[in-house]
């Protein structure tokens, strides 16, 4: 009875994924096209393609458990790509908006990490071995994305850093351009 209930909780963790992933194919492209940096919207249509792939491989081992994919909604990456949307909207630009969408991104590659090493250590336990390869296989294309998030991070983080530096010696020089004129009027009242 116990392996029974190990194999539907595989079975459960496999359909999670398998509509995680279908949810992902979904929200990457609206990522990609607020993306401002060239690299990170190409960096998430290559991931959309990946993605596909992932999809792809759940089926296979759908059809090789004789279990249909579908029937179960994932929460977790419902509200991560809600997250994901909510920044899209937000009223950043530029580097600072592609540093938000880089943080969304890699939310869902932590949980999608955290999802496939689960499903790959229960086919492990199951003793499904061509699973595992496949899950694994998935797993270190996750591992891979999140990396490359992470070294595009440190580039768009540091254009970020110099935009708002830029926008606050902007606004500093206006305000005091603002004071000065302010000042200056006051004078002429006086003098009148």
């Amino acid at each position: 009875m116990p392996q029974d209930d190990l194999k539907q909780l595989y079975i459960d963790e496999l359909k999670d994924l398998h509509n995680a992933e279908s949810q992902l194919v979904k929200a990457l492209p609206k990522m990609a096209k607020a993306a401002s940096s060239e690299e990170l919207r190409s960096g998430f249509e290559e991931h959309l393609e990946q993605t596909k792939g992932h999809v792809q491989r759940l089926e296979q081992i759908f059809e090789m458990l004789g279990e249909s994919p579908k029937g179960k909604k994932c929460k977790g990456m419902e509200g991560l790509i809600e997250e994901g949307s909510e920044m899209i909207e937000e009223d950043f630009e530029g580097a600072v908006k592609d540093a938000g969408l880089i943080g969304a991104a890699q939310r869902v590659e932590h949980y999608e990490i955290a999802a496939y090493g689960t499903a790959k250590a229960l086919a492990q336990t199951l003793s499904e071995e061509e699973h595992v390869e496949l899950l694994e296989q998935t797993l270190q294309e996750e591992k891979e994305t999140d990396e490359k998030l992470t070294q595009l991070s440190e580039e768009i983080n540091s254009q970020a850093t110099s935009a708002t530096e830029e926008s606050t010696e902007v606004e500093e020089a206006g305000a005091s351009t603002r004071k000065r004129a302010t000042a200056s009027g006051k004078s002429k009242q006086r003098v009148a």
